[in-house]
């Protein structure tokens, strides 16, 4: 319909609307939801879904089979959704650029078609709840999130396909996730994480002091510490944040999923969610002190200090997290911002530093904007 701003979507994400729950088709680059005429269909449901997630145009024009009324197109019209991306992603996974087309930009900016977004402004853009449910058939924002995606019985592929197009609660609040009693646990201030764990760090390094001939010694294993950590975080947002196509196509691993980092790139701008939970960190950095402890053995100050070092790195890790997403910043802090926020927006499968681009360049993970400069 003219004057409306539509997503675009890639062939293979309307192919995997091919069920009850959610039926898509094209003709040609136009994409119709048309999962609520399925039981109004005169012919029966199951012949839309024998098209489910393809193209339609040759079987509304088949004699031989029901040459479609207009009254047919008018029921398609009202269902348009979206438009077919003009060109899909390539072999590294990075989506190519879109084609000027009217039906495929906001505000005269191309929508990419991975993400529906445009822009890094696009992820504080409030979400129409009612229309996104309709359209996408995926999470009710207004609803508690937690069960609906335990009960929604989504598959992976659709799961993905929607977690990582990124919307905004209504006036940057934070959407329901369980709805009970649980539902602060859910929710972590940025100032408690320094709040609980600087002092721990501090009683950590105080207990390792008297190991060391000196203080440089020591000063120069915490930094080692931090460094470490800037991998460990790498490596822990690539492959445990994002183990999404490694991921268990069921509910348990969907769920887990959604709840460690998927609700993170579903609401990318809910404060309340930037940083870890002190409960869920604490479980997490627990096996750290064995590993630090059995690979430094031979030194308990050593293996503290460095231990010590990496908790720091994280406070660090988190702290930027929440200023990339919400604060004006240094120059070198808006090219991090940049870069973290192009991560949400444009290409969620690359740019997995958050305090430092180092391993991206290392490991060949970087963002199309570090690739062209």
């Amino acid at each position: 319909m003219p004057g409306r701003n539509l997503p675009t979507f890639t062939r293979a994400q309307v192919a995997s609307h091919n069920t009850k729950k959610s039926c898509y088709v094209t003709i040609d680059n136009n994409v119709y939801d048309v999962t609520d005429f399925l039981d109004s269909h005169p012919g029966g449901a199951d012949l839309i879904l024998d098209w489910a997630g393809k193209d339609i145009k040759d079987i509304l024009q088949d004699k031989s089979s029901h040459a479609h009324s207009d009254a047919a197109y008018e029921v398609l019209e009202e269902s348009l959704v979206g438009f077919l991306a003009s060109s899909d992603s390539d072999s590294k996974g990075r989506s190519t650029a879109l084609e000027n087309n009217s039906n495929g930009t906001v505000n005269g900016r191309k929508v990419h078609p991975r993400t529906g977004m445009s822009c890094e402004e696009d992820l504080s853009k409030d979400t129409d709840i009612a229309a996104d449910y309709k359209t996408h058939h995926f999470l009710d924002l207004s609803r508690p999130l937690f069960p609906q995606v335990w009960y929604g019985g989504f598959s992976k592929e659709f799961y993905l396909d929607q977690v990582h197009r990124p919307r905004h609660y209504k006036g940057g609040a934070s959407a329901p996730l369980f709805g009970n009693f649980l539902e602060p646990l859910t929710k972590t201030a940025w100032w408690v994480v320094p709040t609980i764990w600087v002092p721990c760090v501090s009683y950590g390094v105080y207990l390792a002091y008297p190991g060391f001939d000196s203080i440089l010694n020591q000063a120069g294993c915490f930094v080692v510490g931090v460094m470490l950590w800037t991998l460990v975080e790498y490596l822990m947002h690539r492959f445990l944040f994002h183990i999404d196509y490694w991921l268990p196509d069921n509910r348990v691993g969907i769920t887990l999923h959604f709840t460690l980092h998927g609700i993170h790139h579903y609401l990318p701008m809910d404060k309340y969610r930037l940083v870890m939970p002190p409960v869920l960190f604490a479980a997490l950095a627990a096996p750290f002190w064995k590993l630090a402890h059995t690979l430094f053995y031979w030194d308990w100050s050593v293996a503290t200090t460095i231990y010590c070092g990496g908790v720091f790195g994280y406070i660090l890790y988190d702290m930027t997290h929440y200023f990339l997403h919400h604060q004006n910043l240094p120059l070198w802090y808006k090219k991090l911002k940049k870069l973290h926020l192009e991560h949400h927006f444009l290409d969620y499968e690359n740019g997995f530093g958050v305090t430092s681009p180092f391993w991206d360049i290392v490991f060949g993970t970087q963002l199309p904007s570090q690739v062209d400069n």
